[in-house]
């Protein structure tokens, strides 16, 4: 969409069949979960409508370029900026905009937990690099008001809380949906901390009159926003592949509390070599496609957010805390004989689906250069308009 208002009319055209599908074909508590969902991404989009109208009002046209060149004062620019920020943080989600997801995704059917995880969550980050960026770059390197800190830098600071944090509560579910749930907060904060450092360099380039970015700065944005949209990419994969296995496991065993499974390699062994496959893509072992974006998020906010970037390797540490558990819990121990009449391996459709996902997730771990040199062209050609 070239025109800001038909961008939020399909903005807000998203929460409509998810909305059914949560609140039709969910579990138990489906109308709470969905409720919640519709009013946090409905109420943080309202801001970004207000301003919409408000920017279009005063250029006379609604145009994303026209109202990218609209000239704003410092004022207009911060209020803007929030009203854009909230309406992306919560669809990201962000911490601490992000307690609608564990309940969507708990109370969701598989189908709408993958169309949640692998679409929706990414238009988020897709509206920071689209819109929230490109209108304030003067914004994102100002200070916050009664801090010695940039906007950059303080979005960066929340991002990694949503690695940390969301390991931690993840690491302390017992229901395997809000678990993988919580892996969501968890990786999207790396797509967050890669908006972060794009930005501060977007808004230093554009401070210092579009000059050229000095080469080991353009090297750290490179990298960090391939790594962000590759990690976008990546985390649809391996967040589909997992929520399609726990959604046939709750329909076969119509529970989703881990403590209730237990040995589930004696009964069904592909289901165990498929969740074990796509547990190790969501945790980031090289080979398989998740190395890949987060590793070049690492390498390019290294230097940017040193610490920060330090920080969040805690959140990665306790990835894999939490992806051990739910293989424990599931997989091995003693067999819980409630299931030994029940036929849990994966039916040949569940099978077919984790099947093609997990072709993309090997070759993007092996050879990321077929998809990554798109996203590179298009990164390197943003880089060099605003190095001028």
């Amino acid at each position: 969409a070239q025109d800001s208002i038909l961008f939020y009319v399909f903005w807000e055209a998203m929460l409509i069949p998810m909305f059914l599908m949560i609140g039709i074909w969910g579990g138990e508590n489906r109308i709470y979960a969905t409720i919640k969902f519709f009013l946090y991404t409905f109420f943080g989009s309202i801001f970004m409508l207000i301003a919409l109208i408000y920017m279009g009002r005063e250029t006379g046209d609604f145009s994303i370029d026209a109202l990218q060149q609209m000239p704003l004062t410092a004022t207009e620019q911060k209020w803007i900026f929030w009203a854009f920020l909230i309406a992306f943080a919560v669809k990201i989600p962000m911490w601490p905009f992000h307690s609608w997801l564990p309940d969507a995704h708990s109370e969701a059917p598989a189908g709408g937990s993958v169309i949640l995880a692998a679409l929706m969550l990414k238009l988020g980050a897709y509206g920071f690099l689209r819109l929230v960026i490109p209108f304030f770059p003067d914004v994102w390197i100002s200070n916050i008001p009664f801090f010695s800190v940039n906007w950059a830098t303080a979005f960066a600071f929340l991002s990694m809380l949503g690695i940390v944090l969301g390991a931690f509560a993840a690491f302390g579910q017992n229901d395997i949906k809000r678990l993988v749930a919580y892996s969501s907060v968890n990786h999207m904060g790396f797509v967050g901390i890669g908006i972060a450092a794009f930005a501060l360099l977007y808004g230093e380039a554009w401070a210092a009159s579009q000059s050229a970015i000095a080469p080991d700065k353009m090297m750290d944005a490179v990298a960090a926003l391939n790594g962000t949209v590759m990690q976008m990419f990546n985390h649809g994969l391996s967040s589909a592949g997992m929520f399609l296995l726990a959604g046939g496991i709750y329909h076969k065993t119509h529970t989703r509390d881990l403590t209730q499974y237990g040995g589930f390699w004696v009964k069904a062994p592909i289901f165990g070599g498929l969740f074990v496959f796509m547990s190790m893509s969501s945790l980031g072992l090289p080979g398989l496609n998740g190395f890949v974006g987060e590793f070049l998020i690492v390498r390019g906010t290294w230097t940017t957010f040193t610490w920060l970037t330090a920080l969040s390797m805690v959140g990665l540490l306790f990835t894999g805390s939490y992806i051990l558990k739910g293989i424990r819990y599931t997989l091995h121990g003693e067999f819980n004989m409630r299931w030994k009449d029940y036929n849990l391996e994966v039916d040949w459709r569940e099978f077919a689906a984790v099947f093609v996902l997990g072709i993309f997730i090997f070759w993007t771990g092996l050879a990321p250069n077929w998809i990554l040199e798109t996203i590179n062209f298009s990164v390197t050609s943003i880089l060099m308009n605003i190095a001028g």
